[in-house]
């Protein structure tokens, strides 16, 4: 991946959409439009491998359009400038942690020990179960 190549197509090839904001504003909050909706078509992305793009379309297929394109929004703070900032750094964040590749798991198997606390716990259980048949109190 390539991250400035990344971050200047980011920021050329998206399409920015102001709104009110549901979040703090005071006095403005009826009258300054500080929600930031940031619109990026997957197509005109530079600096993503054809793997690296497939990862992304796979993790993100829920917050892709028909269109092909994937929508950010941020309304939390009151100046439009600082939500637009927060929704560039958010959207790179999630590309660059959906394009790396997913780590391997070694699968492993439960030790000695391990195994025979789970019997001993299963045989404790049982005997109280069977305790309880017997009328008997707990053990």
């Amino acid at each position: 991946m390539n991250r400035e190549r990344l971050h200047r197509s980011l920021h050329s090839a998206a399409a920015l959409t102001y709104s009110r904001s549901r979040g703090p504003g005071g006095q403005n909050v009826n009258k300054v439009n500080t929600k930031v909706s940031l619109r990026v078509l997957l197509k005109d992305l530079e600096g993503l491998s054809p793997g690296e793009m497939d990862r992304l379309r796979e993790t993100v297929a829920s917050r892709i359009t028909r269109d092909d394109a994937l929508i950010i929004t941020a309304e939390g703070e009151r100046s439009q400038k600082t939500n637009r900032d927060r929704a560039f750094s958010r959207l790179e964040a999630l590309i660059t942690a959906t394009a790396g590749l997913p780590r391997y798991r070694k699968p492993t198997k439960p030790s000695k020990q391990a195994r025979e606390q789970r019997l001993r716990a299963k045989r404790i259980q049982g005997m109280k179960k069977s305790a309880r048949s017997l009328g008997a109190e707990d053990l």
